[in-house]
């Protein structure tokens, strides 16, 4: 039998042994750059934190068994103050256009002691909408041409900074618009003041303005023919030590792309009360047929535009030399993949894009405000459901003629053939160029719906 001093030495030994266990407990930090108030990039930030989906898919075994996670949003107004943190080793991942993408991977390389790795997409639009230009909603101009000799604000270093340079550069206009730096709310409250002549911005802030009616868009993203995606970069020496943590986070941003894509709408009201973002503007990106796809493949269309993109920035502004073959690495992804069991490889093949008279949409939708989504066979018959509906009606979507691009209803112009048919345009040039060679009449607003009745 023990006795009393045994026991208590026992006793001790084991209390010493737990506190000592407990002071070497590892606590990891990640630090996560987003953007909350960017459709692009809310799987990557806002959506994590909401639905704790990042403490679900982190690492507790092996080597993080008794591991503590202090866990850090932190949410901007655009990618280049996260490439600023991230240097500063204050943050550990960042989510960011692809414009500020690519100047995060050249600003970290050119240091020659830190690096980032390009490990993901968290949204994507083949033709490059998202971006736009949008002048206020009574100005005279109707294109980039209208804008010479005038002030265009941007968030300078921005996705939507670079379509800007792209699109100025090849219009001619590059010496002859004068760019201002501005961030995407103040932008936005110039426009509705009329104290600018035009902004540029990235998603969802174009539709933002169109939806609240105090801006209209002369110049979409898709005009500049090259993609636009936001995505995930992560410094390399955290990846490198925590390559576990790094696919949880990436597994917990595909899970976070598929809670959008398994319920729209009820994702656009959730993200909306998270946000302050109209839920009728992130149901224009959300839905099936609309801006952005989420999913996450680094594809080869994604490659050859981010090289496109960093050659366009050399040229206009200077940016380092980035070594894309150390930069992109997607190896975290495919693990991530695999454990979401999903065919990575299939995925990267597939490319989601839009077109005209799309036979797998219905070609217009309205938002009852106490009923939800209703789809129509036609556009006439969404302005005749329209100008008989008795309860609220919170938007109404329809898709450009041309392109197969979502639009609003209220923001489109609409046409009516010689058949009766209505169909719809991004640009009210597009709409007149279909009215001279096929006649017809132009509609729009409460007159769309009064026509209908």
């Amino acid at each position: 039998m023990r006795d009393s001093k045994t026991l208590a030495t026992i006793t001790l030994c084991s209390s010493l042994t737990l506190l000592a266990a407990g002071a070497s407990a590892e606590t990891i930090r990640v630090g996560i750059g987003h953007q909350s108030m960017v459709t692009n990039t809310i799987p990557g930030g806002i959506i994590l934190e909401k639905l704790e989906l990042l403490e679900k898919h982190l690492p507790t075994t092996g080597k993080y068994e008794d591991v503590d996670y202090e866990i850090i949003y932190r949410d901007y107004d655009s990618g280049p103050p996260i490439t600023n943190q991230m240097l500063a080793g204050k943050l550990d991942f960042g989510v960011m256009g692809d414009y500020p993408l690519i100047v995060n991977g050249a600003k970290f390389q050119e240091t020659g002691k830190q690096e980032t790795r390009f490990i993901a997409v968290t949204g994507y639009n083949l033709r490059g909408t998202g971006n736009g230009i949008v002048v206020p909603i009574d100005s005279d101009a109707q294109s980039l041409a209208d804008l010479e000799g005038k002030q265009l604000s941007v968030p300078v270093g921005s996705a939507a900074w670079g379509m800007t340079l792209k699109a100025l550069s090849e219009a001619g206009l590059s010496d002859k618009v004068q760019i201002v730096n501005q961030s995407p709310p103040v932008g936005a409250a110039n426009i509705q003041a009329g104290r600018i002549d035009a902004h540029a911005d990235f998603c969802p802030w174009s539709e933002i303005m169109e939806y609240r009616e105090t801006g209209r868009k002369i110049y979409d993203g898709s005009e500049a023919e090259i993609p636009t995606f936001h995505g995930t970069v992560v410094r390399k020496d955290f990846a490198d030590e925590y390559p576990e943590v790094v696919e949880g986070y990436l597994t917990a941003t595909l899970e976070a792309q598929k809670w959008i894509q398994d319920d729209p709408m009820e994702a656009a009201v959730k993200v909306s009360e998270w946000t302050g973002v109209e839920k009728e503007v992130l149901y224009l990106y959300f839905s099936e047929g609309g801006i952005t796809t989420f999913e996450a493949s680094v594809k080869p269309e994604w490659v050859d535009a981010l090289e496109y993109d960093h050659a366009l920035l050399q040229r206009e502004v200077g940016i380092p030399d980035l070594d894309f073959g150390r930069w992109l690495d997607d190896s975290y992804l495919r693990n991530a993949y695999e454990t979401m069991d999903m065919d990575y490889e299939a995925l990267v093949s597939t490319v989601v894009d839009t077109e005209p008279n799309n036979p797998d949409l219905k070609p217009a939708e309205i938002w009852f405000a106490d009923e939800g989504i209703v789809t129509y066979d036609s556009v006439s018959d969404m302005l005749a459901a329209q100008s008989e509906a008795v309860g609220n009606i919170n938007a109404t979507y329809v898709y450009d003629n041309l392109t197969g691009l979502k639009l609003f209803g209220k923001a489109a112009y609409l046409v009516r053939g010689t058949d009766g048919e209505v169909v719809a345009f991004l640009k009210k040039a597009d709409s007149d160029k279909f009215i001279a060679e096929n006649g017809g009449t132009l509609i729009t607003g409460d007159s769309a719906v009064a026509m209908a009745e």
